[in-house]
């Protein structure tokens, strides 16, 4: 696999964020960091109590995630000191793994942001944030799209692949845990495989809103391709040529059982291609 190239980057906020993702192509079957978004804090500084907040933030969300099917969002502190962090796996994983991937990317963040207050980590299985602004129930509209380059689909699949993403836009939001997979049959040419999926913490109208807006921004550049993975602030979409979700029970919203890119004036678009 050849590194990532930065197609276009498109961001109408005053402050351009940073996202940094993977030399590689994250593989949805399996548990690793694609990428994450944690700024140096202008205002960093080493005090124990922010520290010991967040340490307890972590580790509050390292044991709760896991009891609340995939789910848990809280806050720890007071003023100035206090962080609030959210934590959500994957649908189709399983509570001992999802235990795992919070726990790694809790270590992740620690390691790799140091000095930041603002911190997004993306595992292929978890998605952790936390801030010492209140993010929790605000819908963020920003997204990474990443696709193989050379992977082209069958011309003749590339509509029907479409439509099976479009169908899952529409029915994920209103899955108990607003997740959702679905198979495509190509008879000859094989099957394609699709999931999507919100952040609990948003209502059901801003989880489709967030994933028609990531459909709609990135479909020119995904819909000729097998491979392709978004991963936003708030919801996520997987497509590939292989079953790369464990069995679910689509019925039931996901394992658990149970609850952008639109162009915008709080956007940062960016597409990374694999080359």
């Amino acid at each position: 696999m050849g590194a990532f190239k930065f197609m276009s980057i498109l961001y109408l906020s005053a402050t351009l964020l940073l996202i940094i993702f993977g030399s590689f192509f994250c593989c949805a079957d399996k548990n690793m960091n694609c990428g994450q978004q944690c700024p140096k804090s202008d205002s960093f500084t080493a005090e124990n109590d922010f520290k010991a907040n967040l340490k307890n933030l972590l580790d509050s969300l390292v044991k709760n995630g896991p009891l609340f099917k995939g789910f848990y969002s809280t806050s720890i502190g007071e003023s100035s000191d206090q962080i609030f962090g959210l934590v959500q796996c994957r649908g189709d994983i399983s509570t001992i793994n999802c235990g795992s991937c919070i726990k790694n990317s809790s270590a992740f963040a620690l390691s790799k942001c140091p000095e930041s207050k603002d911190v997004i980590i993306w595992f292929t299985w978890c998605f952790l944030r936390y801030s010492t602004d209140n993010f929790v129930g605000i819908l963020g509209q920003t997204s990474v799209a990443i696709v193989n380059d050379t992977n082209y689909d069958d011309p003749s699949l590339v509509s029907n692949g479409l439509s099976l993403m479009r169908g899952l836009v529409s029915s994920a939001p209103n899955q108990n845990l607003m997740f959702q997979t679905n198979v495509l049959d190509g008879g000859l040419r094989g099957k394609r495989y699709g999931m999507a999926q919100c952040t609990r913490d948003i209502s059901r109208s801003d989880c489709a809103q967030c994933l028609n807006s990531q459909l709609d921004a990135f479909r020119t550049t995904i819909g000729s391709k097998k491979d392709w993975e978004i991963y936003g602030f708030n919801c996520f979409m997987w497509y590939h040529d292989h079953q790369f979700y464990f069995n679910v029970s689509t019925s039931e919203g996901g394992r658990w059982g149970g609850r952008i890119i639109g162009i915008s004036l709080a956007l940062l678009m960016m597409l990374l291609i694999i080359l």
